[in-house]
């Protein structure tokens, strides 16, 4: 079976995966070459201040993000547009289905670089969970660590104050086999609601799996009471939602966090700030990194170039999360080795980050 065809696996496989124990990360962590943009002048206004130069000899990459309503899609988009203006790499970014399908694009070679959930990567790597019926995927390596992905539970529904009220509930937990709906499963494993039946369904809640984007339409018109959503807060579909009705995110407690992390160890505490969406309190939760992978035969120069648009002139990239970007964090992916590229960019910073062996 091929393995895109292998990847759109049905619900009840998607369910039985879901069994699978969290990752440890203990595991380690040819192409059709794209035609040469012509090599580009860095304007005056743009010059870093570090006295790095782009490498010449760019080409036209594909960056596969997300959906148009998520933070991969917006932000990616904004990342390629400084990497175009700055160096001889275009780069274009694309919708897509998120990390999973990200990978699998890498894979056909349909794309050069893509966004991953930190966890799915590993996953990827390992050939584990939505990946154990396709074998493991090896053919890529790390760009950079770029912000946090919370984990977000929405409700309009001010009875659900804790994961345990969800129990009997209309909840969406994402796409089958996607890394959301790995996050919910985790997530209600750590709470007793992750149980599923002979038929594979959940026992304890009653599931649903759509798009962050059908999900907050779901919230919008009372057909769900919670929805599971995992990206950099904040998210458009929970701002597009919150503008309309009063909503809340669900927090974790530490008891349960804990255990999460010490069986998930990708996993961290994460806060967002009630200034996010204008709630009464902070949400505190857990978190995945939202990385930037490359296929091994990209060119260094592509993967440099692609790190000099993004770092280089960090105060014009017009996006919330630039806010966030910092090397040491975007350096400090264990599981999975370096590209080429980034192992000389980030030397020419002065940090070392492990090569891919």
């Amino acid at each position: 079976m091929k393995k895109k065809l292998a990847l759109a696996l049905s619900l009840a496989m998607a369910m039985t995966l879901a069994l699978t124990a969290c990752s440890n990360g203990d595991k380690p962590a040819a192409s059709t070459p794209a035609a040469s943009k012509p090599a580009v002048s860095t304007p005056a206004a743009s010059q870093p201040s570090s006295g790095l130069a782009a490498k010449d000899g760019g080409t036209n990459l594909t960056f596969t993000t997300g959906g148009e309503s998520g933070t991969y899609y917006g932000f990616g988009n904004v990342i390629a547009g400084k990497v175009g203006d700055m160096t001889s790499t275009s780069v274009k970014a694309i919708t897509s289905g998120g990390s999973a399908a990200n990978i699998q694009a890498l894979e056909d070679q349909d794309a050069q670089l893509g966004f991953v959930q930190s966890d799915v990567m590993v996953y990827a790597y390992n050939g584990e969970r939505t990946f154990a019926e396709t074998g493991a995927s090896t053919g890529f390596s790390t760009v950079a660590n770029l912000y946090m992905e919370q984990v977000q539970i929405v409700t309009v529904d001010p009875s659900i104050k804790s994961v345990a009220d969800l129990a009997g509930k209309k909840v969406s937990v994402g796409a089958p086999g996607s890394g959301v709906f790995f996050n919910a499963v985790d997530v209600l494993n750590a709470y007793g609601l992750g149980d599923l039946n002979d038929k594979q369904e959940f026992t304890k809640i009653d599931a649903t799996y759509q798009s962050f984007q059908d999900s907050a339409e779901a919230l919008k018109d009372a057909q769900i009471d919670a929805a599971f959503i995992v990206a950099g807060a904040p998210t458009t579909a929970v701002t597009d939602l919150a503008s309309g009705r009063a909503i809340s995110l669900v927090s974790l407690d530490d008891e349960h966090i804990n255990a999460l992390i010490a069986s998930c160890p990708y996993y961290s505490k994460n806060v967002i700030s009630k200034d996010v969406y204008s709630l009464a309190e902070d949400t505190t939760t857990v978190a995945v990194g939202a990385v930037v992978i490359a296929r091994d035969d990209v060119s260094e120069a592509d993967v440099y170039n692609f790190l000099y648009g993004t770092f280089e002139d960090v105060a014009n990239l017009s996006h919330g999360k630039a806010a966030e970007l910092d090397l040491d964090f975007a350096a400090s992916v264990t599981a999975i080795g370096y590209h080429p590229g980034a192992v000389a960019y980030f030397a020419d910073k002065g940090i070392t980050v492990p090569a891919k062996g």
